[in-house]
């Protein structure tokens, strides 16, 4: 590299963007996606591939998602990865942190660069940290709160981005669900996606299936229909009555963002009106937290949560082992499950509680993601499970 008399050597690039933590620590990158600022909670994800079905899953809502594996961007984007079934809803994450810049998109679905796909969902994004250090930091401190900031011109109130980092008080206490259910009933029938295909359709539904949507994806609407489901999807504040009024064969919980406890303060009566009606009932991610709630165990919150497509788990029913899906800050502690809840699922990470079943009822959940967006497909038999309690069900 040549330089001039006057020039350095290495020119020094003035940050356009900022990560600054509660505790006053600030991170200094380049921006991407859209300009502004927004705060969270940051935590770090372990997949390699997916990255478009991370930033628009609603269980995302309210955090920062910093993505442990370097190159994300490299197979753009395109419209049918996303998650998000409300699409006037808060788009999932709040901010994305990269370790490097984004490349243009070598991939035959790609229709759009990472960057202007953020820049359209209004997604703050920064590269250029460390991300290694980040992780390292997570995983000794928990998880932190933070605003990340994008100025193009690299003008920022410090003093102001740190006192918001502060005074956000985090996600425990905090109901998230109203910013991304879906604000009126609609019906399912897409089935998921094959090679060359695309999507297909459920046009000779065996079960009717009430979904309550606490942030659904469309994955997992995509497989409920696959295994021969009508999927009629409701609104989180749906009451019983009108849930079991549709007489469904079967009432599916979806995943979703924020505490369980708060959530719950008028999910758990529905759910445990459901229960009680001897409907059967499958719960993910939030809904699995909040059946544990409705039969009277406890949640808490995770140190660094479990994120990733990479997670081991243990069906203790079968003993097989399965990778999965995972995006959870909360968990349900299976040391305060009750008599007749079996525990099911556990990560073999850290042991923590990943499946429950109601003894002597067709109602079971996982904590993980079964839906695999993204994800390996291990888990996708539980489905099949939901369909065939709801097959004995009528047969009885």
């Amino acid at each position: 590299m040549t330089t001039s008399e006057n020039a350095p050597a290495w020119p020094d690039l003035k940050p356009t963007a900022l990560l600054v933590l509660a505790d006053g620590t600030v991170l200094e990158g380049f921006g991407l996606g859209a300009e502004g600022q927004a705060v969270g909670e940051v935590c770090f994800n372990t997949a390699m591939t997916g990255y478009e079905e991370i930033l628009t899953d609603p269980s995302y809502a309210g955090q920062i998602i910093t993505f442990t594996f370097p190159h994300i961007g490299n197979v753009g984007t395109n419209e049918e990865d996303i998650e998000t079934v409300n699409m006037a809803a808060t788009p999932g994450a709040r901010g994305v942190i990269l370790r490097s810049a984004i490349t243009n998109p070598s991939n035959y679905r790609a229709t759009r660069h990472l960057d202007q796909w953020l820049k359209a969902r209004g997604i703050i994004g920064l590269s250029g940290i460390d991300t290694r250090a980040l992780t390292a930091l997570i995983r000794n401190k928990g998880m932190p709160n933070a605003v990340i900031a994008h100025s193009r011109e690299g003008r920022f109130d410090l003093h102001g981005l740190k006192e918001e980092a502060r005074e956000w008080p985090g996600l425990e206490g905090m109901d998230l669900v109203p910013m991304v259910t879906s604000g009126q009933r609609f019906t399912w029938d897409e089935t998921p996606w094959s090679w060359d295909k695309g999507f297909g359709k459920q046009s000779d539904p065996q079960f009717n299936v009430v979904a309550i949507d606490y942030g659904i994806k469309r994955n997992i609407l995509r497989l409920l229909a696959g295994v021969g489901c009508k999927v009629t999807v409701v609104p989180a504040t749906t009451s019983a009555e009108d849930i079991l009024g549709m007489k469904p064969d079967g009432v599916f919980l979806s995943n979703g963002p924020g505490d369980p406890a708060a959530t719950g303060k008028y999910a758990v009566p529905v759910i445990q009106k459901v229960i009680e009606s001897g409907t059967p009932t499958f719960g993910i991610c939030l809904g699995h937290q909040m059946l544990g709630l409705a039969v009277g165990a406890k949640t808490k919150k995770m140190h660094q949560g479990h994120h990733g497509a990479n997670h081991p788990v243990k069906d203790e029913t079968t003993g097989k082992v399965e990778i999965t899906s995972m995006n959870h800050g909360f968990a349900v502690d299976q040391a305060t499950l009750p008599k007749g809840a079996t525990q099911t699922h556990i990560s073999l990470f850290d042991g923590s509680n990943c499946g429950i079943a109601l003894d002597g009822k067709p109602v079971f959940s996982v904590q993980y993601h079964p839906e695999a967006s993204p994800g390996p497909r291990d888990s996708h038999y539980l489905f099949q499970r939901f369909a065939d309690l709801m097959r004995a069900k009528k047969s009885a």
